[in-house]
Parts: structure tokens; sequence; C-alpha cells
């Protein structure tokens, strides 16, 4: 069989293809000026690095005298492989930033804990081991997740429990790992105007790897909100998935409470949340304090 008036084994020829596209490739391969063909070898190297820039191959034996035959292909130099990695170290960056972006905007964090970090954590006497514990937790979140280990924050009003929860959660995105961070109120109103089922918006919730739930026990004690409470609760555990609390409640009345709506979703928290206590006083108050001093020294003094 002939085509275009050669015959069907001659339409074919393996090196002359090779050749074409190792031409090609020689053809787009970067060049410069100082580059300079090495005597020794007759490859070409870069007259920056002085490192090769061609490559000899051998091809296996083709045609009718079965001979092995050699091409010169080219390569990167070291410099250019040097830019090249500096190059993907700027994509996987980018991709990074972007993924961290996109990992806060789903967090349902509030705008004004997204800049909370360890950085800006106020250390006291009161909470130093609260903010080594959180670092503690962050540095070991791996084997928290395998554990399905999370944290109970309680105490006062006003003594950094929201702000020790949300450095957890913005250290953890900075590491890529996701995380929802909330408040049981608002998940409460999302569910009640929620077009889905609940069993939906759970499954949302449980994507993330820890999920992060503000003020246990504010939202009202109506027999929804607790039902809709010990799901939210309960999906967690199943699913082995680590939460991080905070509550005004103290361990007390979580502990010795006798409804039993209330004891079953306890207990579940108690089982897979370690405590911690927040001391001190508030930093509400003693913010507060502080601008009345101001205004008053500037109005009176």
């Amino acid at each position: 069989m002939r085509i275009g008036g050669r015959a069907m084994g001659e339409f074919f020829d393996p090196m002359m293809v090779l050749g074409a596209i190792a031409r090609r490739t020689e053809e787009n391969a970067p060049h410069d000026d100082s580059d300079y063909v090495n005597p020794e070898d007759g490859l070409i190297y870069c007259g920056k690095c002085h490192t090769r820039k061609q490559h000899i191959i051998t091809l296996p034996p083709m045609g009718e005298d079965g001979e092995e035959q050699t091409m010169k292909v080219p390569i990167m130099c070291e410099c250019q492989k040097a830019e090249a990695d500096k190059e993907e170290q700027r994509r996987k960056e980018l991709e990074d930033m972007k993924l961290i972006h996109d990992l806060r905007t789903r967090s349902l964090m509030d705008a004004r804990f997204r800049d909370q970090t360890f950085e800006t954590f106020h250390a006291t006497k009161d909470n130093e081991r609260v903010l080594r514990l959180c670092k503690r937790y962050v540095d070991g979140f791996g084997s928290m997740v395998e554990r399905n280990q999370g944290l109970l924050f309680w105490g006062d009003v006003g003594t950094g429990k929201t702000f020790a929860a949300a450095c957890i959660a913005n250290a953890l995105l900075e590491r890529r790992v996701p995380v929802v961070m909330t408040s049981f109120v608002k998940l409460l109103e999302t569910m009640q105007g929620f077009k889905e089922d609940d069993e939906k918006l759970i499954q949302r919730l449980n994507r993330a790897k820890l999920l992060i739930i503000d003020d246990l026990g504010a939202e009202r004690s109506t027999e929804f909100a607790l039902e809709k409470v010990y799901n939210i609760i309960d999906s967690r555990y199943r699913a082995k998935l680590p939460m991080v609390l905070t509550t005004n409640l103290k361990l007390d009345e979580m502990k010795q409470n006798g409804d039993i709506r209330y004891s079953r979703i306890y207990d579940r928290i108690f089982e897979v949340c370690y405590p911690v206590q927040f001391k001190g006083q508030s930093f509400r108050k003693q913010e507060a304090n502080r601008r009345f001093r101001e205004m008053k020294d500037f109005l009176e003094g």
C-alpha cells in the first residue's frame, strides 16, 4: 500500500520524528549569548553556571542495520533549574494564599476576629496557661484529630474565650486546615430559615477539620433549640471530628444539670472536650475603665 507516492513502511521514520522533536525543543529552549560548546563532549554549556544544556541519549536499535543511535537533546542547566524551582515555589505560595483566602471566606468567622493571632494575644498572669495550652493544641492538631479531642473554654463574660478560640482558628487556617467558627445563636437562626434539611447543613459543618462554636448556653432553651444543639454536637461526636466550644456556664452547672435534655448534650461534650477555665477580670470592663479614665482626664483635667 502506498500513501502519497510513498510506501507505508517508508511513511513513518522514527529518527526523523525524534529529530524534529529535538530540533523544536532546542529552538524553544532558552539560550544566552554566553552559552558555549564544550570541545570535550561537543555539548552546549551555560555561560553563567557552566553546566550542561544538552544531554546525549541512546536510542534503541532501529532500521535494518539494527545499530544503536544517539541524539542530543536539550536539558535545563543548574541556574535554569534553580529559577524553575523558584517559579514553582512562587506558584505554590500563590495557590496557598488563594486556598487560605477561600478557607477564611468559608470559615463563617466574624470579620472582627479574622486578624486575631497568638502574636496579638495580650498575655497576663491570668491567661498565660491558656495561651500556652492553645498553642500546644494547634501544634499537635494532627494528633487531636486522630483522638477526636476538642476543648471547652469556660469562664466569666469577657475573659477572652472567644478571642482565644479565634487565635486557634486563624493559626490553623494559616496551615491550610479547614476551620469553621460560628456561634450557636447564628447556627440556630440559620437552621430556622434553612431551605434544606438540617442534615445537609450539618454535613457542610462536618467538612471542617475543626468546628468552633461560640456561646454554648446563650441559645434560647426551647425544645427546637436544644434538639438542634444536640444534633450538631452529636454529629461531630459520631464523625470523630474535634470541636472547640466556649460558654459562660460554670462546669458545675453543666455537670449537675438534672434535665435530660441538657445532660445528654453536656455528656457528649465532656467526653470529647477538655475543659479550660478562663479567669481574671473582664477585658471589656478593663477597656471600659480605661476609656472612662481617659475621658475623665480629658474633660476634668
